[in-house]
């Protein structure tokens, strides 16, 4: 399997070839290098190669450059001169910035809702995946349904320049996990709390729904900043 610079695997960026079409263009390259960080598949401080990554998908370096640069834009990547292209490692007030945005956004889409029933495939198809992911041991697995768990959360607001939005800040949510050496403790407390969350929007009741999100917002703020702020300093030289 051809591998990046860091050890991540890109061969499997080739199933994402037919996303392409026939008009190979930067902004769809983006999107799916977008959803490979918040899939997890590539890690904080992990170099990019041009060349795995451009052979996985069959584009061109140019374009390839181009989707870079709006990742980089985005601060999910950095350049560093002389050196490529590498995935951005966050910074604690980073952290903290993120979960003013979803809570300013993720709240609102809640308190914005109309009359129910909700459509709640979306939100129930990730609650179930996390919690299979979590009987199979895979945390990893729960990251990820967690991650699409909010992203079909706002989706519910109808609004394509709100999904753009939240899927940059979540996908720069994922750097942070990375570096929890504890993704289990992390990440079990919120399946029921999904699970919960997805009860009262099945119920329409909209208030209750956006209470348990600004509770559980706050609380995921507070241990994440808590444990990243621990993580960077043991990584200190």
């Amino acid at each position: 399997m051809t591998r990046t610079g860091g050890g991540t695997p890109v061969g499997e960026l080739a199933d994402d070839r037919t996303l392409l079409g026939r008009t190979s263009t930067a902004e769809r390259v983006a999107d799916i290098l977008r959803n490979r960080v918040a899939e997890g598949y590539f890690r904080p401080g992990e170099r990019l190669s041009e060349e795995a990554i451009g052979g996985a998908l069959g584009i061109s370096r140019n374009t390839l450059r181009e989707a870079f640069r709006l990742l980089t834009h985005e601060r999910l990547l950095v350049h560093e001169l002389n050196r490529g292209v590498f995935v951005r490692v966050l910074a604690v007030e980073d952290v903290e910035d993120i979960y003013r945005t979803r809570r300013l956004v993720e709240c609102a889409v809640v308190r914005g809702l109309g009359d129910p029933p909700y459509p709640l495939d979306g939100l129930e198809a990730a609650v179930g995946a996390g919690e299979q992911a979590a009987e199979d041991g895979t945390w990893t697995g729960v990251a990820t349904a967690n991650i699409h768990f909010h992203r079909e959360l706002v989706a519910l607001a109808g609004s394509a320049r709100t999904d753009e939005l939240m899927r940059g800040v979540l996908a720069e949510l994922r750097l942070a996990f990375h570096v929890m050496d504890d993704p289990r403790g992390l990440h079990q407390p919120y399946l029921v709390r999904n699970r919960a969350l997805l009860d009262a929007l099945g119920a329409g009741d909209r208030d209750r729904a956006e209470r348990l999100l600004a509770a559980y917002l706050d609380d995921s703020r507070e241990q994440l900043v808590k444990r990243y702020a621990h993580q960077v300093a043991q990584a200190r030289p």
